[in-house]
């Protein structure tokens, strides 16, 4: 397969970057070399050989931070104006010769330290980048769009042109492939990078997308209010143990095997009313008040007036997870993100959210900016790009459904026929969000991403594995939507070779993802 690096200058149609490497060397730099490259906009704060043993990452939040084992590498720490800091480590020996570009989570605000010390040990030159702004919260973005802009999508662009500048005048030539992996807000960095900037990556792994992410936040929002605007409707901690157990007790099954997940969903139909309580209020029963809280938590965030749906709801499995965002108050991610970033009030106050007009103005305001191009990725497919996207349905954060919206709209995009010659959709039962829960949330999308993009091998399934205690009692078959892992008859339920993928009609799929009968 042709190489498809892009041409930095021409391509990519950035900023021109200059670089001149120390003078006198023709060939590779040194690692301390790399503190004389120019490029615009650009400072090298330090470049310098690492040897191998134990990193401690800089500015770690507690005291005495375990320690990074780490091959050799090149670390170069740099910033672009006007804020955003990056850091690009190249392994002194036994480069594979690719690139991993990685992502960050919520409102990031730092170096994905062990994002890149995972790649950097499986070979790879890596890089990351804060976004343009220290620390996790949202306050960062009061009155500065350009720190906004960056945060959206410029950050992890200019990161990833000036970590190939980098990796190219240290190993004296170009990756030649580049992947982009990222969970939750990885995964909204990853799909930002399709539509906006086609020629960065090869390969693109994003996880749990944070995306459509002004609508993630208006989703948020809902569900709080949901569970919390009437104190009436508050749910204590101790029933969301009886609300999942009533959920898996009407649904475990549909998929003809009783294992503690739900394997889709979408085609449950549990009715929280069944634990309406009958007598005294108790941890075993629900509240006519609660009850309505909770159909409001599956069902979808809607526009009160014209019914639009704005973003999938949180699927029956994914109860335990529920206080993250409906526990004394909404999550922080939504409540920084509608005080700093659009209504410019630290002081606002949840409670006054109109599901219609200040839905309206928040995708008047950053809806493009944050959003992109909606889900037309036909520039990153004319290119060759391919992407492997996953999803827990027990995401307590990111409503699972919406991944599927997504694909399917990625489909109607791409002229209504599914696209899964260059994207594939996996959705993992049980998997909370990015990891962790009772389902299989172990695999290597990365071997799954590299066999696709250089052999041309489409996972036809990924084999996932669940662990307690380091060791795996669990393995099963995660599928390409809209197929899902069906047991075969025989054998154990925790064995992911007595399964198959196949679609609700039947179909089963070749190892490559193809349908059959």
């Amino acid at each position: 397969m042709p190489n498809r690096r892009s041409n930095l200058v021409g391509l990519l149609g950035t900023t021109a970057l200059m670089v001149a490497l120390a003078p006198g060397r023709a060939a590779a730099a040194s690692c301390d070399s790399l503190s004389a490259l120019v490029m615009a906009d650009t400072t090298i704060v330090s470049a310098g050989l690492v040897p191998a043993g134990p990193f401690i990452p800089p500015g770690a939040a507690t005291a005495t931070p375990a320690p990074l084992n780490l091959p050799a590498f090149c670390r170069v720490v740099g910033r672009v104006a006007p804020a955003i800091n990056f850091e690009v480590w190249m392994p002194a020996a036994n480069w594979n010769g690719k690139f991993q570009g990685v992502g960050g989570g919520g409102y990031v605000g730092s170096i994905s330290y062990g994002a890149m010390a995972a790649a950097l040990r499986q070979g790879y030159a890596t890089a990351s980048t804060d976004t343009g702004h220290s620390g996790g919260d949202g306050a960062w973005a009061l009155n500065r769009p350009d720190l906004v802009v960056d945060f959206a999508h410029r950050a992890i662009h200019e990161t990833t042109v000036r970590a190939k500048t980098i990796i190219r005048a240290f190993h004296d030539r170009d990756p030649r492939w580049s992947y982009f992996v990222g969970c939750s807000q990885g995964g909204r960095q990853g799909y930002m990078e399709a539509q906006r900037y086609p020629a960065d990556y090869d390969g693109i792994v994003a996880g749990a997308p944070a995306h459509p992410w002004t609508r993630l936040m208006v989703s948020e929002l809902w569900i709080g209010t949901a569970a919390l605007k009437e104190p009436a409707s508050q749910i204590p901690a101790g029933k969301y143990p009886t609300i999942h157990k009533a959920a898996l007790a009407a649904c475990d099954r549909l998929d003809g095997v009783v294992d503690g997940l739900i394997e889709n969903p979408q085609r449950c139909r549990f009715d929280p009313a069944a634990l309406l309580c009958k007598g005294p209020d108790a941890d075993t029963c629900l509240t006519a008040a609660q009850v309505d809280a909770v159909k409001k938590i599956y069902a979808p965030a809607r526009n009160p007036r014209s019914g639009e749906k704005l973003f999938g709801g949180l699927p029956p499995g994914s109860e335990l997870g529920w206080p993250a965002l409906t526990g004394s108050a909404p999550g922080r991610l939504p409540t920084e993100f509608f005080k700093h970033f659009v209504f410019n009030d630290p002081n606002w106050d949840w409670r006054t959210f109109d599901f219609d007009k200040d839905v309206a103005r928040t995708d008047a305001k950053l809806g493009a900016l944050l959003d992109g191009a909606g889900s037309d990725l036909r520039a990153f497919r004319a290119r060759g790009g391919k992407i492997i996207a996953y999803h827990g349905w027990n995401d307590q954060l990111v409503a699972a459904e919406n991944s599927i919206d997504y694909y399917e709209q990625a489909a109607r995009a791409a002229g209504g026929r599914p696209p899964d010659d260059f994207y594939r959709l996996f959705m993992a039962p049980g998997v909370n969000h990015c990891r962790g829960g009772s389902g299989p949330d172990t695999f290597d999308a990365m071997a799954a991403i590299e066999g696709w993009v250089e052999r041309g091998v489409a996972p036809g399934r990924i084999v996932a594995s669940h662990l307690t205690d380091g060791v795996v009692d669990r393995t099963r078959p995660l599928c390409p939507y809209p197929q899902a892992a069906r047991y075969l008859g025989t054998g154990s339920v925790d064995d992911a070779a007595n399964f198959a993928c196949a679609v609700e009609n039947g179909e089963s799929a070749d190892a490559s993802g193809n349908r059959r009968r």
